[in-house]
C-alpha cells in the first residue's frame, strides 16, 4: 500500500487546509463520516463549515485563536456536522505546518470518532436522571428523605476544622432548604509540615448531582495541593472539563489556597487564587475591609484550559481573610440584594474581634432571612490572632 492509499484509508479523518481554513485535501474516511463527495469538500469548504453551529462557535473564538499562538491544539472534543442532519461527536488535533523561512503555510487536522466517549458520557447521565427519578419517588417519606440527605450533606464537609498552629478559623454552612443537596464546599487541610490549603467553592446546580460533582472537587483539589494555587484550580478545571463537557456541562467557582503562619511576627502569608467565584474579603484589625479583586479566572471547567492567577496577601496579628459563596450577597432584602457592600458594613463592626465572632454574626444574618435565602451558603474565615504581647 502506498503512502497515499494509507492516507485514504486511515481509520482517523484527515484534512488539511490553507491558513484561512479552506480545505485543500481529505481523506476518504472523514468525507464517509460527512457523507459529502471529494468535490463537494476540497476547494469550497472551510474546516469550520463541518462543525455544528457551536463547534464553529468554538472554533472560531477559542481554537483558532490557540492554534495560531501555538501552533497545534490537541484532544478537542467537536461535533461533526453529517448529511441529513445528523450530528457525529469527534476529538480533533492540529498542527501548523511552516516553509523554511517560518511562514506558517498550512494547517494539518486528525479526527478521531469520539462515539465511544459519548456513549459512557450518556450512560452516565442516564445514571443521573435515574438517581434523580429514584429521589422524586421518595419525597411521599419526607422525614426520611430529610435525614438521610443531611447527613450525606455532612460527608461532603469537614467533620471538624484542624486546628492550625498560629491560626484561628471558622467556618459555617447554612442550607436553604433541606429537601435538596447543596453545592457549596470548603475545607481546610495540612499539605506539609509547615503549609496548609484551604479552599471554599459552589458547583452549579443542586441535587445528587451537584454532591457527585462537590466530591469530585474536593478530592481533587485536595490531590493537587502540592501544587501552587493556580496550578490546583488548572487541574480541576481539567478534570470537570473531561468529565461533563459531554452534553451535560457543569462548572464550579472556587478559591483555593495556601497559607504559612510565622510564629515569631504572627504573621500569616497567604497566596490563593480563584476560578470565577466572589472576591474575598480582608479585614484588618483596624478597621479597614477590602475585597481582594486580584485578576480572576473563568469559571472552572468550562475551557478545556484556563489560567488562575494568583493573589499574594499577609495578615498582621488582628487580621482576618473571609471567603464566602454568592448565597450570601445575592440573598434578597425587600427585593434588594444584600450585596458585597452590606457585608463590608458588617465585617467592619467585628474587625480586630475573632473568626468565631464574625462568622457567628454572618450565620444570625443567613437565618434571619428564612424562606427568602434561595440558595445555600458556605463561609470560612481565617485570622492571625492577636497576641498577648501585642496588646502592651
Amino acid at each position: 500500500m502506498t503512502d497515499e492509499e494509507a492516507y485514504d484509508a486511515a481509520p482517523c479523518g484527515l484534512l488539511s487546509t490553507s491558513m484561512d481554513g479552506t480545505i485543500v485535501k481529505v481523506n476518504s474516511t472523514l468525507l464517509d463520516w460527512l457523507g459529502l463527495p471529494r468535490d463537494a469538500v476540497v476547494g469550497r469548504l472551510r474546516f469550520p463549515d463541518l462543525l455544528t453551529v457551536g463547534g464553529k462557535l468554538y472554533h472560531e473564538t477559542h481554537f483558532a485563536p490557540l492554534l495560531r499562538m501555538q501552533g497545534e491544539v490537541s484532544g478537542v472534543a467537536l461535533e461533526l456536522k453529517q448529511a441529513g442532519g445528523a450530528r457525529m461527536p469527534i476529538l480533533v488535533s492540529s498542527v501548523v505546518r511552516y516553509d523554511d523561512n517560518d511562514q506558517p503555510v498550512l494547517i494539518r487536522t486528525t479526527i478521531f470518532d469520539a462515539h465511544i466517549r459519548r456513549a459512557y458520557e450518556e450512560e452516565l447521565l442516564r445514571e443521573r436522571q435515574a438517581a434523580e427519578h429514584a429521589r422524586r419517588q421518595a419525597e411521599a417519606d419526607r422525614a426520611r428523605l430529610q435525614d438521610a440527605l443531611a447527613v450525606l450533606q455532612q460527608s461532603l464537609l469537614p467533620a471538624t476544622m484542624p486546628k492550625v498552629p498560629g491560626l484561628t478559623t471558622a467556618a459555617y454552612y447554612h442550607t436553604a432548604s433541606p429537601d435538596e443537596l447543596g453545592g457549596d464546599f470548603y475545607d481546610l487541610f495540612a499539605i506539609d509540615g509547615e503549609r496548609w490549603g484551604f479552599f471554599l467553592g459552589d458547583v452549579c446546580g443542586k441535587g445528587p448531582a451537584a454532591a457527585a460533582m462537590t466530591s469530585v472537587a474536593r478530592y481533587t483539589l485536595r490531590a493537587a495541593a502540592m501544587h501552587d494555587p493556580a496550578a490546583a484550580l488548572g487541574t480541576l478545571n481539567a478534570v470537570l472539563h473531561e468529565r461533563y463537557a459531554g452534553g451535560d456541562l457543569r462548572y464550579c467557582t472556587a478559591v483555593f489556597g495556601t497559607l504559612r503562619s510565622n510564629p515569631v511576627t504572627g504573621q500569616v502569608a497567604v497566596r490563593f487564587a480563584s476560578g470565577g467565584h466572589p472576591p474575598p474579603l480582608l479585614v484588618r484589625a483596624d478597621g479597614r475591609c477590602e475585597f481582594l479583586l486580584s485578576q480572576d479566572g473563568t469559571l472552572i471547567g468550562i475551557l478545556p484550559s484556563s489560567k488562575f492567577p494568583q493573589t499574594d496577601v499577609t495578615l498582621e496579628p488582628g487580621d482576618m481573610l473571609l471567603l464566602y459563596t454568592d448565597g450570601l450577597t445575592e440573598a434578597r432584602v425587600n427585593g434588594d440584594f444584600y450585596g458585597p457592600e452590606s457585608l463590608r458594613t458588617l465585617a467592619t463592626q467585628y474587625a480586630g474581634t475573632s473568626p468565631t465572632a464574625l462568622v457567628g454574626a454572618l450565620s444570625d444574618v443567613l437565618s434571619g432571612f428564612g424562606p427568602r435565602l434561595a440558595d445555600d451558603t458556605a463561609l470560612l474565615a481565617l485570622g492571625a490572632p492577636i497576641r498577648p504581647d501585642d496588646d502592651l
